[in-house]
């Protein structure tokens, strides 16, 4: 899916050199700089002295998207790591995020006082733990074979309007990707909620659902899909198809 907001791009310049990619590191360079002085701004103009305005963080996110906030702000916390101001709930939240190695990454971090920014943080945790996404927690551990299994998509998949547990649920039918020890990468099927076809690459998948998490809808829409008298049995296995 794309994004009405600009495509972050979270490897480094080096990387982006390798893969022919250095207009598009370019590009999201500099929307991380308009960003972190965006949120400085948002900060200074709404703490008085005593309390930060609620509200900021939504304001953010609206206009650079969930994806590029949270990277912004876990860069900056990269580079407070050793600072108490910042809590180590915030900190640890900030280590789940790939930010690359490299000097750039100083130019995008926040300049605002770290108490401040811990504050600004723990608003973006929260709008984003109210979407209620599925995690690595919600997936069966190890190297699964993806072939007739509802996977969870990676949040930064998923534009923010489609940044929900019902839309992270995709049927994977086929491609090399399915299986860990392919060299493909793709798995192709279909979002489950609307039959959308289309493909993502292993990596941008979480894992298989455990079948605990596996919503009632879904349980259903699986029993729509499954071959004649395969769904006669109502038996789902491991967030997919039954298993012969």
């Amino acid at each position: 899916m794309g994004s009405e907001h600009k495509p972050l791009y979270p490897y480094s310049l080096e990387e982006a050199v390798r893969n022919n990619e250095k207009a598009l590191w370019r590009e999201s360079y500099r929307e991380n700089c308009t960003c972190a002085n965006a949120i400085d701004r948002l900060i200074a103009e709404n703490y008085d002295g005593q309390y930060l305005g609620q509200g900021l963080a939504q304001q953010a996110i609206e206009q650079y998207g969930f994806d590029r906030v949270n990277f912004v702000l876990a860069n900056t916390v990269n580079h407070y790591k050793d600072d108490g101001r910042i809590s180590r709930e915030n900190k640890n939240w900030a280590e789940k995020w790939y930010i690359p190695d490299e000097k750039h990454t100083q130019d995008y971090a926040l300049n605002s006082h770290p108490g401040l920014t811990n504050l600004f943080i723990n608003q973006v945790r929260k709008a984003w733990q109210a979407l209620g996404l599925f995690d690595a927690s919600h997936c069966v551990d190890g190297r699964q074979d993806y072939t007739g299994k509802v996977v969870v998509l990676k949040p930064d998949v998923l534009r923010d309007e489609f940044k929900t547990p019902k839309d992270q649920l995709f049927l994977a039918s086929h491609g090399n990707g399915c299986r860990p020890d392919a060299i493909g990468r793709k798995v192709f099927g279909q979002f489950l909620s609307d039959g959308e076809k289309t493909h993502f690459y292993r990596d941008e998948i979480l894992g298989v659902i455990k079948d605990e998490y596996l919503p009632e809808w879904a349980k259903e829409k699986l029993l729509e899909l499954a071959p004649p008298g395969e769904s006669e049995s109502k038996d789902l296995t491991m967030g997919g198809m039954q298993q012969s």
